[in-house]
């Protein structure tokens, strides 16, 4: 069994109920959101680049087994994971209220901010001294400007068929359908 499984171990709540939670979370924010199309459109414009980022740091994620340390990699350790933060924000946008956009920014970052560094102490068990190198030069979270000089033995390229096997196309028909909700809300509060 693997930390991110274990019971007692710190951040296993919010490993176990980021998804749990995210559904009624999402049911509350449509529920409570004031849609309007120059919303949906800027939000939406928004949250593509949150896809663009999350599918580009998929081609370069090989799941237990590497250390993924180029691309966007070489920028951010959590570049899905800054993605998918623009991916809210967009959706924040496009609901136009306030309180479905604070209760979505806030949700990112009570549950996010704790499974990063829960999986980070996964990497750092795994991987040791090689991710302590790692996240001495990459920050957490926002992006530096430069990329971080890694080891030729680490580098790898981008992937589609990477991207396929992480299955993040499933991100972008989440936020497709979450655009086309917003405006079916829309489209029933002008009558």
């Amino acid at each position: 069994m693997s930390l991110a499984q274990g019971q007692g171990a710190p951040g296993a709540f919010f490993m176990r109920w980021r998804v749990r939670l995210g559904y009624p979370l999402a049911a509350l924010v449509l529920w409570l959101a004031r849609p309007s199309p120059r919303s949906i459109f800027v939000g939406g414009l928004v949250g593509m680049l949150g896809l663009w980022l999350r599918g580009y740091a998929a081609g370069y994620l090989r799941k237990q087994e590497a250390l993924a340390v180029t691309g966007p990699y070489a920028y951010t350790r959590n570049p899905l994971y800054f993605g998918s933060a623009i991916l809210a924000f967009g959706a924040a946008i496009a609901t136009r209220w306030w309180v479905s956009a604070s209760l979505l920014l806030l949700y990112f970052a009570v549950f996010y901010s704790r499974v990063m560094r829960r999986e980070e102490r996964e990497l750092q068990m795994r991987y040791g001294a090689a991710f302590e190198e790692y996240a001495r030069a990459v920050p957490r979270f926002f992006p530096s400007l430069r990329p971080a000089r890694v080891s030729e033995e680490s580098a790898c390229s981008f992937s589609f068929e990477q991207y396929k096997k992480n299955r993040e196309w499933q991100a972008a028909v989440g936020f497709l359908l979450l655009l086309g909700v917003l405006v079916l809300i829309w489209h029933l509060r002008q009558r």
